[in-house]
C-alpha cells in the first residue's frame, strides 16, 4: 500500500497526517506550534509529530511514498525553509522545512506550499465540483490566499503568492501589521488584529460604550465577537472588520477573477454569521465584474491539513485530474 503524508504547520497549531491514495486520513497527530526559542525548535516539532502520525498509522517514516507542507510563510522555496515568520516571535528567523522531512520520510518528493495554496488544493481535491477558476482565502492568526486560475495552482516564482493579508486596506495606517508595516489587511480583520483594532478605535472614539477588558491580555477576538449585539464597542468593531474584509476580498476578486470563494480560518469558521454573511451581502457593490459565490470551507480546521495530504498524492501539483478513481 502507498502512503502519503500532509503537515499543517501555522502560527498556533501544528498538524500532521498520514493518508492513502484516495485521500483518506490513517492518522492524524496535533501540537501547539513552539514559539521558541529558534526556528530549529519548530523544525523539530514539525518531525516529531509526523513521526507520531506514522507511529499511530503503525509504518516507518521511510514508507511515506510523498509529503507536502502547507505552512505560514514568508518562504526561501529555494531551500525550502519559512524566514521570518510575521506571526511567531522574533528569534524565529527562520525554519528549515523541505530537508529535514526529506530525510525523515527517505524521499526528495516533499512539496512546500503557503498553507492558504495548501487549502486551495484541498478545497478542489475534495469538492464535488471542481472550478477552474477559485479561491481559498483564510482568515486566522494571519490572512492569506490560495488561488486557482484557469485550473492552475499559482504559487509564484518564491512560493509567496497570494499573501493577500499584506495589501494595504487603510492608506492611514492606523495599524501596524505584524509584519511591521502599516495599514495591512492582516492587522486589523485577523485573530490577532482585532483585538488591536477594538483598542484602537476605543483610543480614537472614547465616547464608544463598551465593557470589553480593553487594558487586558486577555481580551481576544472571540470574545470581540461574543459580545456583539450587547457591546456597542464590539458591534462597531466587528461592522469595520467587515468593511475591511470586502475591500480585501473586492481586490482577490478584480485581480483573479474567481467563480468560487472559499473561507476557512478560525476567525471564520467561527464566526460566519458575522464574517462571511457581511462579504456576501457587501461584495456585490465594491466589484466591478462578476461575483462570485462565497461560501465557508467544508473542510472546516482540515482544509490545509488535507490540502497538504491531496498536494502529496498529486505529486504537488494540486492537479485533481491526477486523483486516484477510488478518491
Amino acid at each position: 500500500m502507498s502512503y502519503y503524508a500532509g503537515i499543517d504547520l501555522g502560527a498556533t497549531n501544528l498538524r500532521a497526517v498520514v493518508g492513502d491514495p484516495a485521500g483518506e486520513s490513517l492518522a492524524i497527530r496535533r501540537r501547539r506550534t513552539p514559539q521558541g526559542p529558534s526556528g530549529i525548535d519548530v523544525t523539530e516539532a514539525v518531525l516529531e509529530t509526523l513521526r507520531d502520525a506514522c507511529i499511530e498509522t503503525g509504518i516507518e517514516p521511510a514508507s511515506i511514498d510523498a509529503a507536502a507542507i502547507g505552512s505560514i510563510g514568508p518562504f526561501d522555496l529555494a531551500n525550502g525553509a519559512v524566514v521570518d515568520p510575521a506571526n511567531l516571535p522574533d528569534t524565529i528567523d527562520r525554519i528549515p522545512l523541505t530537508g529535514p522531512v526529506e530525510r525523515l520520510v527517505e524521499t526528495d518528493r516533499v512539496a512546500l506550499h503557503n498553507d492558504a495554496t495548501a487549502g486551495v488544493i484541498g478545497e478542489r481535491f475534495y469538492a464535488d465540483r471542481n472550478p477552474d477558476d477559485m479561491c481559498y482565502v483564510t482568515v486566522s492568526s494571519g490572512i492569506g490566499a490560495g488561488i486557482c486560475c484557469d485550473g492552475s495552482v499559482l504559487s509564484g516564482w518564491d512560493g509567496n503568492a497570494g499573501e493577500i493579508g499584506h495589501i494595504v486596506v487603510d492608506p492611514a495606517g492606523l495599524l501596524r501589521c505584524g509584519c511591521g508595516r502599516p495599514g495591512h489587511w492582516e492587522a486589523y480583520c485577523s485573530g490577532d488584529g482585532i483585538p488591536a483594532y477594538a483598542r484602537a478605535i476605543a483610543d480614537r472614539e472614547p465616547g464608544v460604550e463598551t465593557s470589553l477588558p480593553l487594558e487586558s491580555d486577555d481580551l481576544d477576538a472571540e470574545r470581540v465577537f461574543d459580545a456583539t449585539g450587547s457591546d456597542p464597542l464590539a458591534d462597531l468593531v466587528v461592522d469595520r472588520v467587515a468593511d475591511w474584509n470586502v475591500v480585501g476580498i473586492a481586490t482577490l476578486v478584480h485581480a483573479v477573477a474567481p467563480m468560487v470563494v472559499s473561507i476557512g480560518g478560525a476567525v471564520a469558521t467561527n464566526n460566519p454569521g458575522a464574517v462571511v454573511e457581511p462579504i456576501r451581502e457587501r461584495l456585490g457593490s465594491a466589484v466591478i465584474s462578476n461575483v462570485p459565490e462565497v461560501r465557508v470551507t467544508a473542510l472546516g480546521d482540515d482544509v490545509v491539513l488535507r490540502g497538504a495530504l491531496a498536494s502529496a498524492i498529486t505529486g504537488g501539483t494540486g492537479d485533481v485530474s491526477e486523483r486516484t478513481q477510488t478518491g
